[in-house]
């Protein structure tokens, strides 16, 4: 009696947690800034512009095109995970450029102008890097900030999960103190001064949201995501 009691609560319960890990790893794929064909890339991009390139070796430099070309078609053909869809229009842009580039590249490595095909390395690079770029944190802080407040808007806000919104509280305030105690790179102090006021702004947002009753919570959810996003585009 008690196998067929454990039979059938293994059949009951094990769908569940099925269901609870899919969700889980669903949301680790949207919450994540990786793009692998990026990564894979740079395979190639890192002998083009750290060894042919300064070297101006041209048979290495015409040796590389298929390879290029197969890992540049993964970067055509990548998707932005759901955490990246305020950049899906700026990606576009670039994987165009960067097309651009990876043809210039095909044609120059077919002709037998040596210094086209050196001109046609660097702007390879150069479009890469733009794309890296697009996708890259500016601040880590705020990139671990950005991944609770993704799940919580996207996710939690739509189906009016205010409990769900509301255990989320340590983690927001954590993080958003953690954006706040964050040192800006050099190459963007100047905006240091207009950074700490903005991130003040989005501390003060989560503790509304961490006050909040379920029929306040949408409005303090929204503010807070308004603060995010003023932060963001002080860097753009």
């Amino acid at each position: 009696m008690k196998s067929k009691l454990l039979i059938i609560f293994l059949i009951l319960i094990i769908p569940f947690y099925q269901i609870s890990f899919s969700q889980e790893e669903e949301c680790a794929d949207e919450t994540s800034t990786n793009i692998p064909a990026l990564v894979e890339f740079h395979d190639i991009m890192y002998p083009i512009w750290h060894t042919a390139y300064p070297s101006k070796d041209i048979e290495a430099l015409k040796s590389y095109v298929d390879e290029v070309n197969k890992k540049a078609e993964k970067i055509f053909n990548a998707k932005l995970p759901g955490i990246l869809r305020e950049k899906e229009a700026k990606w576009k842009k670039g994987v165009d450029e960067f097309r651009e580039a990876v043809n210039k590249y095909n044609e120059a490595a077919k002709g037998s102008d040596d210094q086209a095909l050196l001109n046609a390395a660097e702007e390879l690079h150069t479009k890469y890097e733009n794309l890296v770029r697009i996708i890259r944190p500016i601040l880590k802080e705020l990139d671990e900030f950005h991944k609770v407040l993704y799940v919580i808007y996207h996710k939690y806000l739509p189906d009016k999960k205010w409990k769900e919104i509301k255990n989320e509280c340590n983690s927001l305030k954590e993080k958003s103190k953690k954006v706040l105690e964050a040192t800006l790179p050099k190459r963007l102090e100047a905006k240091s001064e207009e950074y700490k006021k903005l991130a003040q702004e989005l501390v003060k947002s989560v503790d509304k949201v961490c006050k909040a009753k379920n029929k306040d919570m949408s409005k303090a959810v929204e503010e807070m995501h308004s603060r995010y996003e003023a932060l963001q585009e002080l860097f753009e």
